[in-house]
């Protein structure tokens, strides 16, 4: 019942069987549900081989062969055990994913409720009745049922009947009620496919979470790390422009060196040591973000000061049209297509009779030992349907809006789905150029320090002035600044790499999510 992806409306088919034949053929239960098609590449165009015709040597590029896969614990692929242990603490103590997991239990929840509807319903509601009748009461009850007779006959029973309507009795009763409507045109199982698709939406979505999550871990730890990196060479730096700055007070007071390089000498210092007190606010940041994000107190935790050390791996980058099954986002998204489609059939229902079932029946007895005695049983049976025979257009205007939203999903889907690849084909590019140009920038900080030692040397034999040796400083500083950012930028684009490739993730894990 899907014309290039959009759904046709199925009221009219329905309506045109006659209610005894559909009841025959098992009801008709709506649109059969098709994943619509998409456009999916051969190759990503970033990781074929004509990307990398301007590469240096030592580029990155993508793990050989093709078909291999990121693991669950995908984070391992670097190789860091700090970073392992804070991803596993991240699993169980990351209060966004645990709110994400109790929406995916209640969705789960809703899908048994939907079930309970094929069964009948047994409810039983037993009582016990004590009551005592006065025998004032019962002498004028039993006068008034005996007027006209007389006689000593009238007189005698008078006495007698009273005597006997009066006292204590007893009323035991334990019926059942049943009630069960059949489906016979598929409503029931239309609202368990549609729960059991949202329930699958919520299973992907807790996936897309937890990925989130774990990625943003991964980020900010490499982004800690390199603040690390930038406040050991500070260190350095500082240190190197102290010995300058006493070098060059000593040739001061032997006459060589002038007011203005002690000077120069003391702006590079103060300029290095503000810097690197910025540095730490940084660090601080992070290294909070990373205690919300494992569920800790960011008063109460802390992380030991260590440079980044963390190298690149290959990533097996696969095919796009992997993409389609690694993906949670994606795996979301078609769900909910399902979950749409199964809405439809639940209002197609609606066009046709409904049919309910009830009985009751039970014991009732004023004694209690004729109570499960065969003339103590009661029972009724009956049948009722019920057919809507006008609402002005109100059914076929709600089935109108469920297709209009199921096609809505259908573009929706298809839109995850360009982004997905829009995202693989943007940090592939981002993490071979950030490769390519880190492994140049590394050549431009060996020129920079072999700029610097010969500056120093002609300063210090007194060829040059000390303004030479500050701006060879200060060129290595500012590449080494750059080489540090380089690093940490390449790693988070290895990190949104894999994050846009879906982690370790297959939607072959929410096929039993449904409940």
């Amino acid at each position: 019942m899907h014309e290039t992806g959009k759904l046709v409306n199925p009221a009219g088919r329905c309506l045109l069987l006659p209610a005894i034949a559909l009841g025959l053929l098992g009801g008709c239960v709506g649109p059969a549900y098709v994943r619509p098609p998409v456009t999916t590449p051969q190759t990503f165009k970033e990781s074929s081989a004509g990307a990398y015709r301007t590469a240096v040597a030592g580029t990155w590029r993508p793990a050989l062969p093709r078909d291999t896969r990121l693991k669950g614990k995908w984070w391992e692929i670097f190789g860091d055990a700090e970073l392992d242990a804070l991803e596993e603490q991240l699993d169980i103590n990351n209060q966004n994913i645990a709110q994400y997991f109790q929406n995916f239990m209640a969705a789960r929840a809703q899908v048994h409720e939907a079930r309970a509807n094929y069964y009948p319903t047994l409810t039983a509601a037993p009582s016990y009745t004590r009551s005592h009748l006065p025998s004032t009461v019962a002498a004028g009850a039993y006068a008034g049922t005996t007027a006209g007779a007389t006689g000593a006959g009238a007189t005698g029973a008078t006495g007698t009947g009273a005597a006997g309507l009066a006292g204590t009795s007893w009323e035991i009763s334990l019926p059942f009620d049943v009630s069960w409507e059949p489906d016979l045109w598929g409503r029931i199982r239309n609202t368990v496919r549609e729960y059991r698709a949202a329930a699958q939406v919520s299973a992907a979505d807790l996936e897309n979470e937890r990925l989130t999550e774990q990625a943003d871990l991964a980020e900010y730890y490499f982004e800690l790390r390199g603040q690390d990196s930038l406040q050991d060479l500070y260190n350095r730096m500082i240190a190197a422009y102290r010995e300058s700055l006493q070098l060059t007070q000593a040739l001061h007071e032997t006459g060589i060196d002038s007011d203005e390089d002690v000077a120069e000498a003391q702006v590079t210092l103060a300029g290095a040591e503000a810097n690197a007190v910025g540095i730490a606010t940084n660090r601080a940041i992070y290294e909070h973000a990373i205690a919300m994000l494992i569920g800790k107190p960011a008063s109460s935790f802390s992380m030991p000061v260590k440079a980044l050390s963390t190298s690149v791996p290959a990533i097996p980058v696969g095919v796009p049209s992997q993409l389609l099954e690694r993906r949670p986002d994606v795996a979301a998204a078609e769900r909910t297509m399902a979950e749409a489609n199964a809405l439809i059939g639940v209002e197609t229902t609606a066009y046709f009779p409904t049919l309910d079932l009830t009985g009751s029946g039970g014991l009732e007895s004023a004694v209690l030992s004729t109570l499960f005695t065969a003339p103590a049983r009661f029972w009724t049976l009956g049948a009722s349907a019920s057919e809507t025979l006008f609402d002005a257009g109100l059914r076929r205007a709600t089935l109108e809006q469920y297709t209009a939203q199921y096609n809505a999903d259908v573009a929706a889907y298809r839109q995850t789905v360009l982004t997905a690849f829009q995202q693989v084909e943007d940090y592939i590019a981002t993490l071979r150029i950030s490769s390519e140009q880190l492994i140049r920038q590394r050549s431009a900080v060996s020129a920079a320090q072999r700029y610097l030692n010969i500056a120093r040397g002609r300063y210090e034999t007194g060829l040059d002035p000390y303004l030479d040796v500050m701006t060879a400083e200060n060129t290595l500083l500012g590449d080494e600044q750059t080489e540090v950012t380089l690093q940490v930028s390449e790693l988070t684009a290895a990190v949104e790499l894999i994050q846009a490739l879906g982690g370790g993730w297959d939607a072959s894990r929410i096929s039993s999510s449904g409940g």
